[in-house]
């Protein structure tokens, strides 16, 4: 996980969506880059954490919502069944 969290408004930046896919390698995407020059990025989780330092370096704004990983799903296959 990155270290820091970044505020961002859904005015600016809204949440990432199942649309949204890393620049990678085309998963999908749970941290928003914006650069210095207004440029943006978007990372799995996984390629998130292997550029972190770099990113940090370039004093980039992120928006990590890979917290969602780990949330439970709503519904479950045993659910849809009943």
């Amino acid at each position: 996980m990155l270290r820091e969290k970044v505020t961002v408004t859904t005015l600016t930046a809204p949440m990432l969506s199942s649309l949204d896919r890393c620049d990678r390698c085309g998963a999908q995407a749970y941290v928003r880059v914006t650069l210095g020059g207004g440029g943006e990025l978007l990372f799995c989780a996984h390629h998130a954490r292997q550029h972190e330092d770099k990113l940090r370096e370039m004093s980039a704004h992120i928006h990590d919502e890979s917290e969602r990983l780990a949330a439970t799903p709503t519904s479950s296959f045993a659910d849809e069944e009943a």
